[in-house]
Order: structure tokens, then sequence, then C-alpha cells
């Protein structure tokens, strides 16, 4: 089963994204997206949403639990 990580890295790489400029899309550090990806940090509800309105999708998919 995918994590939350793998998902947003997915989301990115597919869409020829860099971490630089998805951290400057949302306003915060390229470290934090990182972290995220490596799942050593897990985004707030806010951060949640903003990300899945970023990508297009819902926030289930993001959490794994759909597919």
């Amino acid at each position: 089963m995918e994590n939350f990580g793998q998902r947003i890295k997915e989301l990115r790489e597919e869409r020829g994204i860099t971490q630089q400029k998805l951290a400057k899309d949302l306003n915060i550090d390229k470290s934090t997206i990182a972290k995220y990806e490596t799942n050593a940090i897990s985004p707030s509800c806010q951060m949640l949403i903003i990300l899945a309105k970023y990508f297009q999708v819902s926030t289930d998919y993001l959490l794994g639990l759909e597919y």
C-alpha cells in the first residue's frame, strides 16, 4: 500500500514539478516537501487540503484510502 509521501512524490514527478517549484507554489520550504515525501513529518489538515486541491485529487487519495 502506498503511503502519503509516495503519493505526493509520484504526483509531483508525474507533472514534472520539482520539490523547489512545489514549495514555492505552496509558499513553504523545500525541506518541508522533502520531509513529506520521506514521511518524516505529516502535513496539517489545512495543508492536506491545499495539496489535494493543488494536485486535483481527493484527500482520501493522498492518504491512501482510495486508488
